[in-house]
């Protein structure tokens, strides 16, 4: 199970309404083909939570401390490509050569190509990947196991013709809907640095950069509701970018030595660079969270959860969740912070600070 890994990628939904009674069931009814059953033909479906083989649905296999854990899986059997050109070049070789030709026509070529997938294809081993889903029924909220945007998208497409439920992704535009009852649109463009000209609208770069500032002026700490007092951190490696992307001197990714009090860092900074990932830590006691936070998409990469104390796998698995809740809670935390911020009255002198910050930054 991907969340079982030490790391794993992540993309966080609510869900418009609640899972039904019957939600093992209707996983059922759309559940991935055994192994023996696949054929050239993409197979999209639902397998356990344990494992990729496994087809069978149930208690055992699909619910793991209270939550629903599976996999959206995609399998189908595939010559693999250097072989499927190698035997197409053979054959079209000795058509050539039967026919006293130099060339093969379009049409043979197609009919030669389908006949070697015909012929081979039910040989062929599996290809198969999955996605990995982890659905906490206390919260409502669905743990997606990628940071891909195309991967994303065949889940949420899936997840609606199994229930037709709406996976909505939890990032800022939804955060700005529900907490402020506004869009995006209606958050000012942070420019970083006062020598730098007007940036393009890109709110989750602004945020994103916002954090970097706030961690390195001492404003990195603040109050989760029951869950006491959270810390911030925005780490290396840093990557820079312009909301415009026609400005040109594309991506500034600073990664070796100290980056973010490298020189390269500043003057990132300086010509109106923002940053669209970085690893960001959340720390909360001992407990630590970290990944690498991509701001375009709202998603992360490389996660890293707090060493738990459970061994028991029910109970190893309500911790996972709890873990993901405070995440998931803490960054929405952040964002609600930061629009606040960016909105009030004295956000003229906290610009100001800001700029201070960005053309006085230490830099070696």
């Amino acid at each position: 199970m991907s969340f079982e890994n030490k790391t794993f990628a992540l993309t966080i939904f609510r869900l418009s309404s609640e899972m039904p009674e019957d939600t093992l069931e209707i996983f059922v009814s759309k559940a991935g083909k055994k192994l023996d059953e696949l054929t050239a033909e993409e197979n999209i479906g639902w397998v356990s939570g344990r494992h990729l083989l496994e087809t069978a649905i149930n208690e055992n296999t699909a619910i793991f401390g209270g939550n629903y854990s599976v996999n959206l899986r995609i399998a189908q059997r595939k010559i693999p490509a250097p072989l499927l050109n190698a035997e197409c070049k053979m054959i079209e070789l000795e058509y050539k050569q039967q026919n006293n030709l130099d060339f093969v026509p379009a049409k043979i070529r197609r009919e030669i190509k389908q006949d070697i997938e015909d012929r081979r294809v039910a040989n062929m081993p599996p290809q198969i990947t999955g996605i990995p889903v982890l659905i906490d029924r206390a919260s409502n909220i669905l743990y997606l196991g990628t940071a891909s945007k195309k991967t994303a998208d065949i889940f949420v497409d899936f997840f609606h013709q199994t229930f037709s439920i709406e996976p909505i992704h939890a990032d800022l535009e939804d955060i700005m809907a529900r907490v402020f009852k506004e869009t995006p649109e209606s958050l000012p463009v942070v420019s970083f640095s006062e020598s730098a000209l007007k940036d393009e609208f890109a709110p989750g770069r602004d945020f994103l950069t916002w954090l970097w500032y706030s961690h390195e002026t001492s404003k990195a700490t603040f109050q989760l509701g029951n869950h006491g007092q959270i810390s911030f951190a925005v780490q290396g490696p840093l990557t820079f970018a312009f909301s415009d992307e026609t400005k040109g001197a594309g991506e500034t990714i600073v990664k070796k030595g100290n980056p973010q009090h490298s020189a390269e860092a500043k003057a990132a900074l300086s010509v109106g660079k923002k940053l669209k990932k970085a690893k960001v830590q959340i720390a909360q006691g001992n407990n630590i969270w970290t990944a690498t936070f991509d701001a375009d998409r709202f998603a992360f990469s490389g996660m890293s959860l707090p060493e738990g104390e459970q061994m028991e796998i029910h109970s190893k698995y309500q911790e996972k969740a709890a873990f993901l809740d405070i995440f998931r809670l803490a960054v929405e935390e952040l964002f609600k912070k930061y629009v606040v911020t960016v909105q009030g009255e004295k956000f003229k002198d906290e610009l100001k600070r800001i700029h201070k910050w960005s053309a006085e930054k230490e830099s070696f």
